[in-house]
């Protein structure tokens, strides 16, 4: 009697991202590992046989930098994206607040948290704030900025948190933007969320696993298998000091539709007390650091903010933005103080993950990380330097000597791109959001969205890697970081998997592997559009998240 396995593919186009093996058409799936592929599976029969009449298949996609809790709560939260005007953003959030309860017990009142403000779409303006006082009232208001590095709040808002009287200090890495009177603006840049923040947070854990569950179920209609959080328990990125718990019930209750890896915050860890013979600085209980967890849920690299934005441009650089005659970003916080966080998380066994956008912030993640890694060594998980945006020629050579990895986005060249040249300047854009440069210096380079920052669609993100083209239809950056179709693929399967450490696991359809794969109208190395093409099923350990194909029984 043969064998069965649980699934077989077959009749089907598979670009397998194997060197050693780079096509096949047929694949064979048992405990959720592929077994074998074309003349390996003779004989073999399957429980499921699927003919996907000469189907596209590919490695599953992997977002390598995302913020999952944070869009899930975009899809169920009210959200500006789609207003054109002022009138119709206040005239939303007028709504929002009457469909809230009211509050008749004398309590404090509950915050409107909402999303998907974009001041570049509204000709760089922001809110006026005695507008926004008149759509929310007494209701204190919390309007996260697509960016995440900045918010909107009203009167009310200002007022709770201990801000509305001119004079009140700006938090170190953050600022309260004021008028030439000083009265408050509204906008609240970078660290300065926080103050907001801890008034309405921690946000529910019910509401933060819906949120994750709403999330990665539209991460599987679009291809994405694995994802890694880039920032959860702390900080104005994290939702709840729990959050890790949110994304450990929808795990438990199968209702996790994509792999996730979750970078903590730095601020999330703690001293690590009892050891001082081992030198341990800071980490989670019980000494878990970077690696631990199973291959549906695990921890990354601690995740550390360095500067700031390039749509807000607060990121930091070297010089000054074309916009400001003198203003060049600024750090998180003091760079000697961030050097000290690191080390003592690193000292403990996390990798770290540094958000450094300008140049300046760049050369800071290096110096610290050609240091740690002198003194104590290479973790198992690579040191990543996140968005990497602006990196000087000088740089990239340092980048690759020290095998750290980046994870540059190009869903910001179609809208963000423009705005990001004006601010730059021509000559100094051709070193912005580089990838062929990368991938020809053997950088270890991944692909990545930042949503909700940004669309996360994986093949529009492929798209454009290989025209960089803005909403103007010039070409961002330089020309020559354009990627082909192979290398585009390549950056959203094999470079994230080694991003993420997990390239004995993921990335490529192989033999051993875990069986995430993605099945496409056609393929993405010769369609003439990759936006053209559908995703039309998504298997996660060959189990299917998202699927519109037809079984045919073995």
């Amino acid at each position: 009697m043969s064998p069965k396995l649980d699934l077989i593919l077959r009749n089907a186009d598979i670009v397998t991202m194997d060197p050693a093996r780079p096509a096949a058409r047929s694949l064979g799936v048992l405990h959720g590992r592929i077994v074998g592929l074309d003349e390996e599976l003779d004989g073999v029969g399957a429980r499921e046989v699927l003919d996907l009449g000469g189907r596209t298949v590919v490695p599953g996609f992997i977002d390598a930098h995302c913020h999952t809790a944070w869009f899930g709560l975009g899809l169920i939260e009210p959200s500006v994206e789609g207003c054109a005007d002022f009138p119709e953003l206040y005239a939303l959030l007028r709504r929002a607040v009457e469909k809230m309860d009211d509050d008749d017990d004398g309590a404090p009142a509950e915050w409107l948290v909402a999303s998907g403000f974009n001041h570049r779409l509204f000709g760089g303006r922001f809110p006026d704030l005695s507008e926004l006082d008149a759509a929310t009232g007494d209701v204190p208001l919390f309007l996260r900025h697509n960016s995440g590095h900045l918010a909107v709040v009203n009167t009310a808002a200002l007022r709770l948190a201990g801000l509305h009287d001119a004079g009140a200090p700006d938090p170190a890495g953050g600022t309260v933007v004021r008028d030439a009177a000083g009265r408050p603006t509204g906008v609240v840049e970078e660290t300065a969320q926080e103050l907001f923040q801890a008034l309405f947070q921690p946000r529910p854990l019910a509401r933060l696993q819906a949120a994750v569950e709403r999330a990665t179920a539209a991460y599987a209609s679009q291809g994405i298998t694995s994802f890694t959080d880039a920032g959860i328990g702390a900080g104005w990125i994290g939702q709840s000091p729990a959050e890790l718990a949110a994304f450990q019930r929808a795990a438990a209750a199968g209702t996790l539709a994509a792999r996730a890896q979750l970078m903590p915050v730095l601020d999330a860890l703690r001293p690590l007390s009892g050891h001082p013979s081992d030198g341990l600085g800071t980490g989670l209980d019980l000494g878990i650091h970077s690696g631990f967890g199973s291959d549906m849920l695990s921890l990354g690299p601690a995740k550390v903010f360095l500067d700031g934005s390039l749509l807000g441009e607060t990121a930091a650089v070297s010089e000054p933005y074309c916009s400001h005659g003198s203003h060049a970003g600024y750090f998180q916080d003091d760079p000697a103080a961030l050097r000290a966080a690191i080390e003592a998380a690193y000292r403990s066994g996390w990798a770290v993950a540094a958000h450094a956008i300008g140049d300046r912030a760049v050369d800071l993640a290096l110096d610290i990380f050609d240091d740690l890694q002198s003194r104590y060594g290479r973790r198992a998980l690579p040191n990543r330097i996140e968005h990497a945006s602006i990196v000087r020629p000088d740089q990239v050579a340092r980048l690759a000597r020290a095998g750290i990895a980046v994870t540059p986005q190009s869903s910001f060249f179609r809208d963000g791109g423009d705005g990001m040249t004006a601010s730059l300047g021509a000559a100094r854009a051709a070193w912005a959001y580089r990838a062929a440069s990368f991938v020809e210096a053997g950088i270890v380079v991944a692909g990545s969205s930042d949503r909700p920052v940004a669309d996360g669609d994986v093949l529009r993100g492929m798209q454009a890697y290989v025209d960089r083209l803005t909403a103007s239809g010039a070409v961002f950056g330089s020309p020559e970081e354009r990627l082909t179709r192979r290398q585009a693929l390549a950056l959203y399967t094999t470079g994230a998997a080694a991003a993420t450490g997990a390239s004995r696991l993921k990335g490529s359809l192989s033999p051993g592997k875990l069986a995430d794969a993605v099945v496409l109208s056609g393929s993405p190395l010769d369609a003439p559009q990759l936006t053209d093409l559908a995703v039309e099923a998504t298997f996660l350990g060959g189990a299917p998240t998202h699927s519109l194909l037809e079984k045919v029984s073995a």
